[in-house]
């Protein structure tokens, strides 16, 4: 069975969220990061960097959160999609563990960040339910995850787009939300 390694508050939900939409199979093994597991040779022999999440899939080991949600998409979402659209959800991965976290939760950056990166999401999302149309896919929850954590964790207000409070709604009545982002 897959593990999935991750602490209290960590992108490890992230991985959960996809895992529970996937109906994958896993094992959740909570590390206690202020113990220090993470930094155990157990696991520095997972991810000799000493982050989470991490997951283990038979003998296969993987750590960042992009690299494994991109991962789950190809060995379990029956995809098989084109080389653009694996392009497409990649750049979407890509930009939420890159420039949208670090415009959101970089505090220097937010003042700055913030209409400019959700005024086009609120705008895409004014247009379509999803990122990549009418459809929920992996871009959603890398995006999604993200902007979900703003109210959760930072309570900005998001008056000025309408849209993205509806998208970030949306997707936490989702039940695999609910056990994952949501649950914690």
């Amino acid at each position: 069975m897959l593990k999935l390694y991750g602490g209290s508050r960590s992108r490890a939900s992230i991985v959960q969220w996809y895992l529970e939409e996937l109906g994958v199979p896993y094992e959740f093994v909570l590390l206690d990061m202020q113990a220090g597991e993470h930094r155990q040779p157990e696991y520095l022999a997972i991810n000799p960097i000493g982050k989470v999440p991490a997951i283990v899939d038979g003998d296969f080991k993987l750590w960042e959160s992009g690299a494994i949600l991109l991962y789950l998409a190809d060995k379990y979402g029956n995809l098989n999609p084109s080389v653009e659209e694996r392009a497409t959800l990649t750049q979407w991965v890509l930009f939420s563990n890159s420039t949208l976290a670090t415009g959101i939760f970089v505090e220097a950056n937010r003042e700055k960040e913030i209409p400019r990166l959700l005024t086009p999401l609120n705008e895409i999302f004014t247009q379509q339910p999803f990122l990549l149309g009418d459809t929920f896919s992996l871009a959603d929850v890398a995006v999604g995850s993200i902007l979900s954590y703003i109210p959760i964790m930072l309570k900005l207000d998001l008056s000025a787009y309408p849209a993205v409070l509806n998208y970030i709604k949306q997707l936490s009545e989702r039940p695999a939300f609910q056990k994952s982002i949501g649950g914690r």
